[in-house]
């Protein structure tokens, strides 16, 4: 069986449309653990409703503790082998229990899968975050994702289905400063837990002002690149990389490279275009021109040059001159 997490909290807007995406899904034999997080709003309300039409739904009422302590009491309540994430704003498709389900069934190997999403905001407000979202989809074969980990979160949280075996090996969702949902893929990716994506769309991510990766300080960007700071830098060290070059200079780039070092991780010199920059130094370090990378010989670099587009042009070039990804050098940013 299945169980879906729906933590809730004032989510009387989206959450009658979220739950009838769930009950009209192709696969039947499912339960929604919904936890009221202490909602000021008609949420209880509407999920006692609902519960008393379909037995399905179980649901559990708290007081307000955040979307992670939320998170982990329903999947405390859990009975089925499977836990499946979902938010009260956002709508699945029809097939995504059943496709879900049936790749972990197929692949004994995995822990986690997610899927593609649509992304149900406003494309122009929402421009950056749809960009995420298009980037999120490129990524589904399990190498693709495992690569491109500390980039960004390659998933979208609630499209993920996985072993609840998981929780009592590797732990639930911590809470923190940092994102809980990187910070979980990051930690089960770490432990060696295998993941990918069905190729299909599961979900419509909607992009609503009150969600919490826009107004919670756990979830800007400083935040993610703290939190992957200790996992990629563990990374480093277990593959004998404790000095590493960075391709890119700029002052926030440093900033959040050298979180890096707290680790144990040493930074050698920033690789840079900038023909102005290069040979003074920055934080301590030569700056030197990203041009003169030549063949793989011995360094390990880390990109963290953040715009769009720049890491698949920069790994493209690496590539030519024969570097390997995940061997050579990695993306982070």
């Amino acid at each position: 069986m299945i169980s879906v997490v729906l933590p809730c909290y004032n989510a009387e807007a989206g959450l009658a449309a979220c739950l009838d995406s769930l009950l009209t899904q192709t696969w039947a034999d499912f339960e929604i653990v919904a936890v009221n997080d202490g909602s000021s709003d008609r949420t209880l309300d509407l999920l006692r409703g609902f519960e008393g039409r379909d037995g399905r739904i179980r649901v559990f009422d708290r007081p307000h503790g955040g979307v992670v302590q939320a998170m982990n009491f329903g999947m405390e309540q859990c009975r089925g082998e499977y836990v499946a994430r979902m938010d009260s704003d956002d709508i699945c498709l029809p097939e995504r229990l059943a496709l879900q389900k049936c790749h972990l069934d197929r692949h004994s190997h995995l822990g986690l899968v997610g899927g593609r999403v649509r992304f149900g905001g406003d494309p122009e407000l929402g421009r950056g975050y749809k960009a995420y979202v298009d980037w999120t989809n490129t990524l589904v074969a399990e190498e693709e994702i495992y690569l491109s980990r500390f980039v960004e979160s390659p998933y979208a949280n609630p499209s993920i289905m996985f072993r609840k075996e998981l929780v009592s090996r590797c732990g639930p969702f911590y809470d923190g400063a940092f994102p809980e949902d990187y910070e979980f893929l990051l930690r089960l990716m770490a432990a060696g837990v295998r993941m990918d994506k069905v190729p299909q769309d599961v979900l419509i991510w909607n992009d609503p002002p009150s969600r919490l990766t826009r107004t919670d300080p756990r979830y800007d960007p400083d935040a993610f690149y703290r939190i992957k700071a200790g996992y990629l830098a563990k990374w480093l060290i277990s593959r004998g990389f404790t000095r590493v070059s960075i391709i890119g200079g700029g002052r926030t780039t440093r900033r959040r490279a050298l979180m890096l070092e707290e680790h144990g991780v040493v930074i050698e010199r920033w690789l840079e275009v900038d023909p102005d920059k290069i040979g003074q130094r920055a934080s301590g370090r030569p700056v030197c021109s990203w041009r003169e990378v030549g063949a793989p010989q011995g360094e390990f670099l880390l990109s963290y040059v953040g715009n769009r587009g720049s890491g698949v042009r920069i790994a493209s070039e690496l590539q030519q001159l024969g570097w390997v990804p995940g061997i050579h050098f990695l993306l982070a940013a």
